[in-house]
């Protein structure tokens, strides 16, 4: 079956009541959005320094006019707001540059300099709003660095602002931020780097029939990660920082939209910066790409209490993305109707759960008040209320419903070749997907071929239509996210995993990991069947840390302790810890001297197994 790429009916078969109620006549955001734009870049493409484009905010430009029939209009409308990019004025002394990544970049005037806030993903991107900035504003040195939170698009262009030859400044981030800001992009980064390929749509062509934005924003740079580390730490809400002449005073909000999370008040400019916890869209309590779920009564109150810290004297709040809200009755209504919308999303979940509902059945019941239904700030172009309820239902009770039909499922090849002899066979499957497809019922059309191609994954009929099943989800879904999800499944179905970079463990990352989180990285790996019977062990000799860790492996495990051992190892490594990210890495340093039985080490990466960055998804 070929792709129509019509989908009117699709987007009013599905939202066709919410879309009568929702008031597009509100044109308050994009007069908010365009408020104080000083410049754009003369070139919107930023490369590398091979030349490789690596962020184009230009690719957007056919977000102008109605929405197409291929895009759900309310999402058209927030990828619209989000393809604005350039430098502006939040209020004298604060400028943001938006739209040259996922996230903003925020500066703040000193005495001498500017603060940098939340540097962007890549370096290359950084530096290029660095760039736009001090074009408009002057070529202020940077005087300090912030980071609110440990996502990556949050920090990834440090050095894009201060490169490693710029003399150092203060930089601050909430506690916890280096543990966490490591750990999520390495032990679970390959998956978590493949599925965020489906999740933001990054192999799908730009355009009205493929990916227009994420909800979000528009999309993620693909250039150089970095990190510097932090140099002062807040640790309490109250805590008071003075940087170049700017007074800050900081909230912690920890476990809310990011593990390590704060937000920051300016006194002198009555400006609330809300990190990535009070933006134009409902966020994800958990993401798709993978996550630890996020808390969102933690999150709710925390809105509270900076409502109730600093909401009687703000003029101005504004986040990491987005737009800001100006004037003080919009601001202090803009964080009550965020807060309402997190502890809405909580406490009905987990009244329905007490009332024996699940996961999907939870997601199917709830609905937002219509104050929150009508509010855009609210609405599901990011997160869901379908997959947040279920995330909710997560956090409390984990994977399991309760229902023992479901506590040992077949997995999903033997699953599906089960359905569908029970459904009389492949041929039939395809007629009732096909069915299902013409009746607008997409969402059953999918659960049946899904079956088939996993059963058979070579039958061309069932994968080609189930494509066209994923192509209609997508022009239907008002969250950015899910379009990403089903128009990629689609393209992965018609032309195979397309291979993605994985930049996940970059450098500077994999240089703040702590010898423990070494270790761990190569306990992850261990194939434990391929090396039940093997006995092993290896010093690690940290010269200039003067630190010692005995790695056993054993009943395939690796395990690791700091105790001296009575018997020496079979093999001993004398290096520095600068060279340890190297050594697990696998690549040869001439820093490292070993002592014992060499073969020791080759028995050792025997045991391990490579990540693999472009597993299938939507195919076995």
């Amino acid at each position: 079956m070929e792709n129509t790429a019509k989908a009117a009916d699709p987007v009013v078969a599905q939202h066709g009541q919410a879309l009568k109620s929702l008031p597009f006549h509100d044109e308050q955001d994009f007069a908010d959005a365009r408020r104080g734009l000083l410049g754009t870049l003369d070139d919107p493409r930023i490369r590398d320094d091979a030349g490789r484009v690596v962020w184009d905010p230009g690719a957007y430009a056919f977000l102008s006019g109605p929405a197409p029939v291929t895009v759900h209009p309310s999402l058209w409308r927030q990828s619209t707001l989000t393809a604005m990019h350039g430098l502006f004025e939040v209020v004298p002394g604060i400028y943001q540059a938006r739209g040259l990544d996922l996230s903003n970049v925020t500066f703040v005037e000193g005495d001498r300099g500017v603060l940098v806030i939340d540097p962007l993903i890549s370096a290359e991107t950084a530096a290029a709003a660095l760039a736009l900035y001090r074009r408009h504003r002057g070529d202020r040195p940077v005087t300090g660095l912030i980071y609110t939170h440990s996502h990556v698009d949050h920090f990834g262009g440090a050095r894009g602002v201060l490169p490693r030859h710029a003399a150092a400044v203060p930089v601050l981030a909430p506690a916890g931020f280096a543990a966490h800001a490591v750990s999520e992009n390495v032990y679970a980064g390959t998956a978590m780097g493949r599925r965020a390929v489906y999740m933001y749509g990054a192999t799908l062509p730009r355009g009205a029939a493929g990916q227009v934005g994420t909800g979000l924003g528009a999309g993620t740079s693909a250039g150089t990660v970095t990190l510097i580390p932090p140099t002062v730490d807040i640790t309490r809400t109250g805590q008071e920082e003075t940087v170049d002449g700017v007074r800050m005073v900081f909230q912690m909000a920890p476990a809310s939209e990011a593990p390590a999370e704060m937000h920051l008040w300016f006194p002198g400019f009555r400006a609330l910066c809300m990190a990535e916890n009070a933006t134009h869209n409902l966020h994800n309590i958990l993401t798709l790409r993978g996550a630890e779920v996020r808390d969102p009564h933690a999150w709710s109150g925390y809105l509270t209490e900076a409502i109730d810290l600093f909401g009687g004297e703000a003029e101005v709040v504004f986040a990491s993305h987005h737009w800001p809200t100006w004037g003080n009755e919009r601001v202090v209504e803009f964080l009550s109707v965020q807060r309402d919308l997190y502890a809405y999303l909580h406490d009905q979940t987990v009244r329905l759960l007490n009332q024996g509902l699940t996961g999907p059945e939870i997601a199917e019941a709830v609905a937002l008040p219509p104050a929150l239904e009508q509010a855009w700030h609210a609405r599901g172009n990011y997160g869901s209320v379908s997959h947040n309820v279920r995330a909710v239902y997560q956090r409390y009770l984990g994977f399991y419903d309760g229902n023992p039909a479901h506590l040992w499922p077949h997995p999903p090849v033997e699953a599906g070749r089960r359905y569908v002899r029970a459904m009389g066979g492949p041929d039939a499957v395809v007629a009732i997907g096909r069915d299902a497809y013409r009746q607008g019922d997409y969402r059953w059309a999918a659960e049946v071929l899904n079956h088939l191609v996993f059963a058979e994954p070579g039958h061309t009929a069932a994968r080609q239509l189930l494509a066209d099943v994923y192509d209609q989800l997508g022009y239907g879904a008002e969250n950015g996210t899910w379009r990403c999800e089903f128009l990629t499944a689609a393209l992965e179905l018609r032309h195979g995993v397309v291979p993605t970079p994985i930049t996940t463990g970059s450098p500077d990352l994999i240089a703040q990991l702590t010898p423990q989180q070494l270790f761990d990285t190569l306990a992850i790996r261990v194939n434990g069947p391929r090396c039940w019977g093997e006995h092993l062990t290896v010093d690690v000799d940290l010269i200039d840390a003067k630190e010692r860790w005995r790695l056993t492996l054993r009943n395939g495990v690796l395990t690791y302790t700091r105790k001296a051992q009575p018997d020496p190892a079979g093999v001993t490594l004398h290096l520095p810890l600068a060279a340890l990210p190297a050594l697990a890495a696998g690549a040869p340093d001439p820093a490292v001297t070993i002592e014992g039985d060499r073969s020791v080490l080759g028995r050792l990466r025997a045991a391990l197994d490579d990540p693999e960055p472009n597993f299938p998804i939507v195919t076995p």
